[in-house]
């Protein structure tokens, strides 16, 4: 079992920058999908964005160019740099691992 724990939520302005740090611990086999999904109040979860092992990444329509995820996997960790936030980037963040085990999630809200 894999258990992930997400951090660096909070409040930001539009336009500010926040960083989400997930870090994953327990057994499970190898990691190899690393990713970050989002929940927004009355709204599905949706993708965000998604990194392997060796560093590729892909970014949903709605962060591509504003957001950017990365990972150290020695420390099997993953990490999401969100710039240029705006206000419909406020939702409850969720780290994966393998798109099998997910953290509790963090919330993000940014003002406008």
């Amino acid at each position: 079992q894999v258990q992930l724990l997400e951090s660096g939520g909070g409040l930001a302005q539009a336009g500010g920058s926040l960083r989400l740090s997930c870090v994953a611990s327990g057994r499970g086999g190898s990691i190899n999908i690393m990713g970050w999904h989002r929940q927004a109040p009355g709204k599905q979860r949706e993708w965000v964005a998604t990194i392997d092992t060796c560093g590729g990444t892909a970014y949903s329509d709605a962060v591509r160019g504003r957001f950017t995820i990365s990972r150290d996997n020695a420390k099997n960790m993953v990490y999401l740099q969100m710039n240029s936030l705006k206000a419909e980037d406020t939702a409850v963040y969720f780290c994966h691992a393998n798109r099998i085990y997910w953290g509790q999630g963090t919330q993000v809200t940014v003002s406008s």
